[in-house]
């Protein structure tokens, strides 16, 4: 399952088949706005180049922070100021409203540009760690993907992104592998 911050730090995408392929798809501005539009989101496309280094410093140090909680570290002091000095950039509204299956509270953002839509993508993180397990954070183990995801299994033994791309993948190398030694 797709959250907020996975979809913002997976912009930089690796050839997952193996090739030598790799893109920066946050510089895209087809990517910006696919991405505003699917989190409902708000900001000026295209990033200003200013814009656009601030975002990709975003996004290192969150894939950084993730990496660590992968391996098994807790989240630092450290890391939990830089992430609450984020996401006061961004402030939302509340808004209670009445749906189908009840009441809801609504979290309406009040800026419109990309350093709301980094607060957004924080607090997502934040909220996966709180209300999830740090310890869920995971790069796929199909070393030529390096896409995190959080591993929302029973069982906690997700190791790829997408078991039909990366999982058939590998698991076609080690049939193949195999075969090669006998």
């Amino acid at each position: 399952m797709d959250r907020l911050w996975t979809d913002f730090v997976n912009s930089d995408y690796h050839d997952w088949r193996g090739g030598n392929r790799s893109e920066d798809r946050l510089g895209k501005a087809e990517w910006q706005q696919a991405f505003l539009k699917q989190w409902q989101l708000n900001a000026t496309v295209p990033a200003s180049s200013e814009e656009e280094g601030v975002l990709r410093n975003f996004r290192n140090e969150l894939q950084a922070i993730a990496t660590g909680l992968s391996d098994g570290n807790a989240l630092s002091n450290k890391d939990q100021e830089w992430l609450n000095g984020i996401m006061e950039e961004g402030q939302v509204i509340r808004r209670l409203n009445a749906g189908d299956e009840g009441l809801n509270l609504s979290l309406i953002p009040v800026g419109t540009q990309w350093q709301q839509v980094m607060a957004e993508v924080a607090a997502d993180f934040a909220i996966t760690v709180v209300e999830g397990d740090g310890g869920r954070i995971r790069i796929c183990d199909n070393t030529d993907c390096r896409w995190i995801f959080y591993d929302d299994t029973r069982s906690r033994t997700q190791k790829y992104c997408d078991d039909k791309m990366c999982g058939n993948l590998m698991k076609v190398r080690r049939f193949r592998a195999k075969l090669k030694k006998d």
